[in-house]
């Protein structure tokens, strides 16, 4: 029979009441740190497969065949060490058993993503147990500085691979709180004596997750607040010069070496490498300071090079190996994985830095201790000190694990940045991923689990599952408007209940722009132009603005898209030196002609700089007649020079967990397209701006959005189209639909 959720559910049921999936584990080991068994601890974790070659040559790159066993060994020998453990209560200084703390963390960021190429299950599994027994949650709950502690947050990119495989929406809830309360502090419009990441390795734990938050819910606003704060912290830690950072302003000056030279702690800058690496990984391609990720992250590359040593790893104290002479596998793990990421990624020259991954790979395999552990780990700490062969630590394992993964990747082509999300999980994966509770202990006779899986099938059939019924929580409906009323016209509304919202829709599309008012309140509002979905002939805006919540689905359509700093849907700025200048909300504006054929109106947009070398003003003409998914404008744009002006027209990107939707560039059609990717809950827009393609000069991008670049002449009315349809409507279902639809199209650009 087929795995259907269903039959998935079902078998969970049957399967927790019989008590199979986590039952309480012998100890195995006489070595173990404890003898009682722990419930939820599976026997199978506690068991370490046997020993595989674990010798590497120096000079030689490793097939994944050699190097993929290794990693699962030392994978498992972890767990295994980690599951004998009593769980602690308190998570905070944990150094060994299951935590939600960093030194934890760091280990499950390297064994998830081996889970996404091993065969192996259990170490899914065992994750998947680690963040359900956490509750997806976070420490830091008695204060507010602790809210913010960098250390805290680094578990959430477990919860964050576990959202990306499976798309459960709690998984991430508890993050998504976590960050929202972040970002006004990360934000702050004035600096600080005090910095949120004041010690860098905070530059691993916290910036990758909220990278990737931005990678995952196509919310811009987390990756941004992250940009803010790294900047500060390596304002104040990073040493140009050395091409390295210090691991927190103490060590500026009054913590220094014997001779009295600075430290630069090789295990910090190799969380600050990692936490590069893993910010790339998912800050968007044209992401607005890019080049300064990529530039540090190369600076210090060339640096590690130099101050590998003659055994293939790095001392505690990069700046003076001599004084702690012993191997260090804490930092060198970091140092290799960021090296062959480098490589991976195309961002370091192969034939320069293989030759040190390769050399520094074997190296860290001779610290591969009897037990399976990574040995020479330098304790937890914020300095060099000397290390024990002995010594382990799960952050080295992690560390050790991320490594192997890209040195295996250097058998394969160079990866694109950044890097797509990992594929969805099937229900049978999930299913074999997933522990479940075990029965109570009162069931135990046949009898009882016959009663118990009865009991738990009628939790499940008398339970309210909006994941089976497929819908939202009810809301409100929009009561349709009187017969007389229902008759499909065009219509222009000034709103100045709505902030001096500028409202226009006909049969078939819905759209406004915003005003001087909500510019005074809401300082980001702008002059991009939002677009409405919309699924019946008449209009309906303002009835749905009646609802304090007008982003609710009533029936008749909704307000779902998000202009934000963008163009939205067809809003222009003047392309000058590589950057989009943009005018703030329209000032005036003149209704010409609404409630038939028709929707017309005229709005001025104050004078806005363009750099310092000119300023721009702009008068703008719209239409949407009955029938037609296009609104016509015909821009006047006036200068105080008279040189020729390069306008872009832009359409805001959108990225989400469908990806990053489908961008078409014509210029002998003179169009510019984007079908969005799919809404979780709403579906898709298609957007398309149409202009002369005699006046089209290219296409750009920048951060926010995709560009068609027209050239103007200031005083020289010019018109374009921009256009909008979406798949939950009346006329579209697909992108196929909006294209077919877009190509059939005739435009007129001769200004009126």
């Amino acid at each position: 029979m087929p795995l259907t959720i269903k039959t998935f559910r079902q078998a969970l049921i049957s399967f927790a009441s019989a008590g199979v999936l986590l039952s309480a584990a012998p100890a195995i080991a006489a070595d173990a740190p404890q003898t009682t068994p722990i419930a939820g601890i599976e026997a199978v974790w506690l068991q370490t497969p046997t020993r595989p070659a674990i010798n590497f040559s120096p000079t030689k790159r490793p097939s994944q065949a050699e190097v993929l066993p290794v990693l699962e060994y030392v994978t498992a020998s972890q767990i295994a060490d980690m599951s004998r453990r009593p769980i602690q209560l308190s998570t905070g200084s944990n150094l060994s058993e299951i935590s939600s703390n960093w030194v934890a963390a760091t280990f499950y960021i390297g064994a998830a993503r081996l889970a996404r190429v091993s065969d192996n299950k259990e170490t899914l599994r065992f994750l998947t147990a680690t963040a359900e027994h956490y509750n997806y949650a976070f420490r830091g709950a008695r204060a507010e500085r602790l809210l913010l502690n960098a250390d805290d947050l680094a578990i959430g990119d477990l919860y964050q691979e576990l959202y990306a495989r499976r798309g459960q929406q709690g998984v991430l809830m508890p993050l998504q709180q976590r960050l929202d309360f972040m970002i006004p502090h990360l934000n702050r419009p004035q600096d600080t004596d005090t910095l949120i990441w004041w010690w860098c390795d905070a530059l691993y734990m916290a910036p990758p997750v909220l990278a990737r938050q931005s990678a995952l819910t196509g919310d811009l606003k987390y990756i941004r607040a992250m940009d803010k704060e790294w900047r500060r912290t390596a304002e104040r830690l990073w040493v140009p010069e050395e091409r390295l950072f210090l691991r927190d302003e103490r060590f500026k000056t009054g913590h220094r070496g014997p001779n009295g030279e600075p430290i630069y702690w090789a295990r910090g800058n190799g969380w600050v490498m990692g936490g590069l690496a893993r910010v790339l990984e998912s800050m968007p391609a044209d992401f607005e300071g890019r080049d300064y990720y990529t530039t540090q992250f190369t600076q210090m590359a060339s640096r590690v090079l130099e101050l590998q040593q003659a055994d293939g790893l790095w001392r505690a104290d990069l700046n003076a190996p001599e004084h702690y002479p012993e191997a260090e596998t804490s930092g060198s793990a970091f140092f290799v994985y960021a090296l062959a990421w480098g490589i991976n990624h195309g961002l370091l020259d192969r034939a320069t830095y293989e030759p040190a991954v390769l050399k520094g790979w074997a190296a860290l395999n001779r610290h591969v201790l009897p037990n399976g552990l990574i040995g020479a780990a330098q304790k937890t700490g914020d300095q060099p000190v000397n290390t024990r062969p002995d010594e382990v630590g799960p952050y080295a394992t992690g560390a050790y694990l991320v490594a192997g993964l890209e040195v295996i990747d250097l058998n394969k082509p160079t990866q694109t940045l950044p890097e797509a999300l990992p594929a969805r999980d099937s229900e049978a994966t999930i299913f074999a991923t997933t522990p479940q509770p075990i029965a109570p202990v009162t069931v135990i006779s046949e009898e009882e689990k016959a009663r118990r899986a009865k009991e738990m099938q009628a939790t499940r059939a008398l339970a309210y599952d909006p994941a089976t019924l497929n819908r939202p929580s009810a809301v409100e409906q929009l009561t349709p408007p009187a017969t007389a009323d229902q008759k499909p016209r065009a219509v222009a509304r000034f709103a100045p209940d709505r902030l001096d919202d500028l409202l226009w829709e006909n049969d078939r599309i819905a759209h406004r722009i915003y005003g001087p008012a909500l510019e005074a309140r809401e300082a980001p509002s702008g002059s991009g132009i939002d677009v409405w979905a919309k699924r019946v002939r008449w209009p309906f805006m303002d009835r749905q603005l009646k609802f304090p919540n007008y982003h609710v689905d009533r029936g008749e359509g909704l307000d779902y898209y998000d202009v934000g700093r963008g163009r939205g849907t067809g809003g222009l700025g003047i392309w000058y030196e590589n950057k989009l200048w943009t005018s703030r909300n329209y000032s005036t504006y003149e209704i010409l002609k609404t409630g038939g054929d028709e929707a017309r109106f005229k709005v001025d947009y104050r004078p806005w700089p363009v750099d310092v070398v000119r300023k721009v003003w702009e008068t703008r003409t719209f239409s949407l007649p009955l029938g037609t998914n296009f609104t016509r404008m015909e821009s006047h744009l006036q200068s105080d020079t008279s040189e020729p002006l390069i306008v872009a027209v832009g359409i805001s990107k959108r990225r989400n967990a469908n990806g990053a939707g489908f961008v078409t560039r014509d210029a002998r059609a003179g169009t510019l397209s984007f079908w969005e990717p799919a809404h979780e809950a709403y579906g898709s827009h298609g957007i398309t701006i149409a202009a002369d393609p005699a006046m089209v000069e290219g296409f750009a991008e920048d951060a926010d959005n995709y560009l068609i670049l027209l050239r103007v002449t200031p005083g020289k009315p010019f018109v374009y189209y921009m256009g909008a349809g979406w798949d939950g409507g009346l006329d579209f279902k697909s992108r196929a639909d909006w294209d077919a639809y877009v190509a059939r199209q005739t435009f007129n650009f001769t200004p009126q």
